[in-house]
């Protein structure tokens, strides 16, 4: 098997422009546009959304890796390290602090040099114990062949399945050395275009013992962000990307085990940010909901326990609301919490769902969003 870093015209890539370029066209016309309805939403409207996409990138992008992260953490983390008011905030572990860290780097300091410093950085942050669960690994330097080839792997032991080979760590320096001239430089490329280019390039140079593709992916959101000329971000690429996860293994392994023409990559990236631009009405929808919500309750005499559930519900709860939730993360007593409960029924906020399971649910009772600011 040769791979298409082993190729002599290794990293000269070469794509189909007409075929690509109606897709492309089509893209950035998308990414126009979402980016204008955005700015015409209040600053504290804008944030709420920024917010919302930024938690799902992280979330999203670990997931994608097997890795599940407590949402609330992550979202209190960006929120606390933006400035952001969002009322009580859920202490973050180490290592979701890292992730986020990572994130909000690649994100917020787009205009800033990607270095081998900088990486080194944002590996140190995914590991910050420096191991990849029970096992030591190499953190914040070039990984080595110490314990054998770069292999991505899946199957039982001894029916293993191997479907990619990276370079040899002797080749790194050079190969990292190449990247990064090409990527802080302006060869003209659409941003778009360099951003999967970035992608597949990094991934394909696999330079970590682990975390190789988070970080891909953190820096094509950084080109991405170098494309709007933007610090917010109103969609999430890694959330689509997870809902696509098969196909985008399924095109990484194509593609590493093809030529250098690139084509069918690039079309399928761009077809994914299409598909992430469309997911970012969810998004719009829910902040516009969340507003509208507050707008109609928010001068009614509810206690501080009241509020933080009802905005943890609006942020997209995980499974149901019950009683016994209530009173684990409000921190109270199980009878405080169906009192809180009660109170929300006969103002009209909750009410109870049909019936079903052991344990009675409850849900927001919510009319529709403010139209004025809904996508065209």
């Amino acid at each position: 098997m040769v791979y298409i870093h082993e190729r002599a015209e290794w990293p000269d890539f070469e794509w189909n422009t007409e075929k690509l370029s109606e897709t492309l066209a089509q893209v950035r016309h998308k990414q126009g546009r979402l980016l204008g309805r955005m700015e015409r939403l209040g600053f504290q409207l804008k944030a709420e959304a920024s917010l919302q996409t930024l938690t799902e990138e992280v979330v999203k992008s670990s997931e994608i890796e097997g890795e599940i992260l407590d949402r609330d953490q992550v979202r209190s983390s960006i929120a606390r390290r933006l400035g952001m008011d969002i009322g009580a905030l859920t202490p973050a572990e180490r290592h979701v602090e890292g992730v986020v860290e990572l994130m909000l780097d690649a994100t917020q300091k787009y205009d800033q040099a990607l270095t081998a410093e900088r990486l080194f950085g944002w590996h140190a942050s995914l590991f910050p114990t420096g191991r990849s669960g029970m096992l030591k690994i190499t953190v914040g330097g070039w990984r080595t062949d110490q314990t054998g080839p770069m292999q991505v792997v899946s199957g039982a032991f001894g029916r293993e399945r191997v479907h990619f080979e990276a370079p040899a760590a002797r080749r790194l320096e050079a190969e990292i050395k190449g990247f990064l001239e090409w990527f802080n430089a302006d060869q003209g490329q659409d941003p778009v275009i360099k951003a999967a280019l970035a992608h597949l390039w990094f991934v394909t140079i696999h330079p970590f013992e682990d975390g190789n593709g988070r970080i891909a992916r953190a820096i094509a959101d950084l080109a991405l962000a170098r494309s709007e000329e933007s610090t917010q971000r109103f969609y999430s690429m890694s959330a689509q990307i997870r809902k696509e996860r098969k196909a985008y293994y399924d095109i990484l392994e194509r593609t590493q085990r093809g030529t250098l023409n690139i084509t069918n990559w690039l079309d399928w990236f761009l077809g994914c940010l299409e598909r992430a631009f469309d997911g970012a009405d969810t998004i719009l929808g829910n902040v516009l909901q969340k507003a509208a919500f507050w707008e109609k309750h928010g001068a009614s005499a509810l206690n501080d326990r009241q509020r933080l559930l009802l905005n943890r519900v609006l942020d997209g709860f995980e499974g149901k609301l019950t009683s016994s939730k209530w009173a684990k993360i409000a921190k109270v007593s199980q009878p405080t919490a169906t009192r809180d409960i009660d109170d929300l029924i006969k103002r009209g906020i909750l009410q109870k769902d049909a019936a079903g399971g052991r344990s009675t649910s409850y849900s927001l009772v919510l009319g529709e969003p403010d139209q004025t600011n809904r996508p065209a």
